[in-house]
């Protein structure tokens, strides 16, 4: 190999060199600069208080629904520790079909967290899946006027009061959270909800059980909610 062979392979392998090191030196400093902007955030970055529109709508409009309020917790923008409580509230009577009158009034809770899997997660709007325990303890009181006795043939009114109701049940929640203006935030959630236990005193299910809503129809549910960024 002649010298001038020779320096240029030298020179070929030196600029592979440099160049090597600055990509490795770039990499580094990207790397840095993720990890301070990843670092800049807190882990606590704050709570919120909200309130459920969508129940207060229900009792308003109809014969049950629920007053429900939640304080949630900000871990870092991505995880979002939960306490839901509210009280459920139904007052109805089924004229049509068999008559009966369902009155229950009774508080509740859910516990649970929720993870936001939007990519930028430091906007202030978020998507989010989760997880949800609830619990109610209730006394309905049900009655219906005029039943017909089938051995002595007179009328017997049906009431029944004083035995409580309990339920155990889990929610898998999918949500969506939007600030609107400053603290103020307005957020959707659709949950699919499923009995874990419960105990009817052998009469059968509860019409309305608070905070889970109608026995036969409430597998879907969802909240639509305006909250409080503190």
């Amino acid at each position: 190999m002649t010298l001038r062979h020779r320096i240029c392979a030298s020179i070929s392998r030196l600029t592979v060199s440099l160049l090597l090191l600055v990509a490795f030196a770039a990499q580094g400093r990207a790397q840095l600069s993720l990890k301070y902007e990843r670092d800049s955030v807190p882990l606590f970055c704050g709570v919120a208080i909200s309130a459920d529109l969508a129940g207060l709508a229900q009792k308003l409009l109809g014969s049950y629904g629920q007053y429900e309020a939640a304080v949630r917790v900000n871990l870092h923008d991505q995880f979002f520790p939960i306490v839901e409580l509210g009280i459920g509230e139904a007052n109805h009577q089924d004229d049509a079909v068999t008559g009966i009158c369902y009155h229950t009034r009774a508080p509740y809770f859910r516990v649970g967290g929720d993870v936001n899997i939007m990519f930028k997660k430091h906007t202030g709007n978020r998507v989010f899946f989760g997880i949800r325990y609830g619990f109610t303890s209730h006394t309905p009181h049900i009655t219906r006027p005029g039943l017909k006795d089938p051995v002595w043939r007179g009328d017997v009114d049906y009431d029944i009061s004083g035995m409580r109701f309990a339920q155990h049940w889990g929610e898998v929640i999918f949500g969506l959270d939007a600030r609107v203006y400053g603290p103020v935030h307005l957020g959707w959630t659709g949950r699919y909800r499923f009995r874990l236990s419960h105990n009817d005193e052998g009469i059968g299910k509860a019409w309305y059980v608070p905070g889970y809503g109608l026995q036969n129809s409430s597998v879907l549910g969802y909240n639509f909610y305006i909250a409080f960024e503190i």
